[in-house]
């Protein structure tokens, strides 16, 4: 089980808003941003506790918000539509504010990136009693020349879509690694996700600024 964090469902819905309403209606989004925070504490409650200080945590926090509020809308919300409003929330003044400030073109910022990939494998590793439960991370210096590369055989938040109804929507979640990227001035490059029946999920992140990435 997770912890609640209502930290992370005010401030998206917040930020969701105006995009929603633009996309659905005022009705509809009332309706839908209303009835999601139940939603998302019973997501959090049927989640297997993958450890409080996990820093990974985030991305269940984070990615249960959109998937919560896909949730309580009852079908009115397509997951086409969803996905250009969460384009402009992740493009709105804050976000980008929160998100920027990381050029990786800049070879310190791609080393703090490196840097914090690798911690987050160290603390799964220093927590063996979660490695069933959380990330693992798989890096590989060898396969390209630029950028890093590494690629994830677990994912949590694929597991909870799975078991409980939510794999329609969870490509939404996967695609905010695209736009995480694009926010450090890199690009992604995937060729597979869990949540599309893969037995992978991919990472590539090189600069932007390299034409012709090896």
């Amino acid at each position: 089980m997770m912890k609640y964090k209502g930290i992370y469902l005010r401030l998206f819905s917040a930020l969701l808003k105006k995009p929603m309403k633009q996309q659905y209606g005022r009705e509809l989004t009332k309706k839908a941003l209303k009835k999601a925070p139940a939603v998302y504490r019973d997501m959090l409650a049927k989640t297997d506790d993958i450890g409080e200080k996990n820093p990974m945590a985030n991305n269940i926090y984070m990615g249960y918000v959109f998937m919560a509020i896909w949730k309580a809308a009852d079908g009115a919300i397509d997951v086409c539509g969803f996905r250009e409003v969460i384009k402009e929330f992740m493009h709105s003044p804050l976000v980008s504010k929160l998100m920027g400030g990381k050029d990786i073109n800049r070879a310190k910022d791609m080393k703090s990136l490196t840097d914090t990939l690798h911690s987050m494998k160290d603390w799964a590793d220093a927590h063996p009693q979660y490695n069933e439960r959380t990330w693992d991370f798989n890096f590989d210096d060898t396969k390209h020349k630029d950028g890093i590369y590494y690629h994830f055989t677990r994912c949590p938040l694929e597991k909870f879509a799975r078991e409980n109804g939510f794999l329609e929507i969870l490509p939404i979640a996967c695609d905010m690694d695209y736009l995480t990227a694009e926010s450090r001035h890199g690009v992604l490059r995937r060729d597979h996700t869990l949540a599309t029946g893969g037995k992978i999920c991919d990472y590539w992140i090189i600069p932007d600024q390299i034409k012709d990435p090896k």
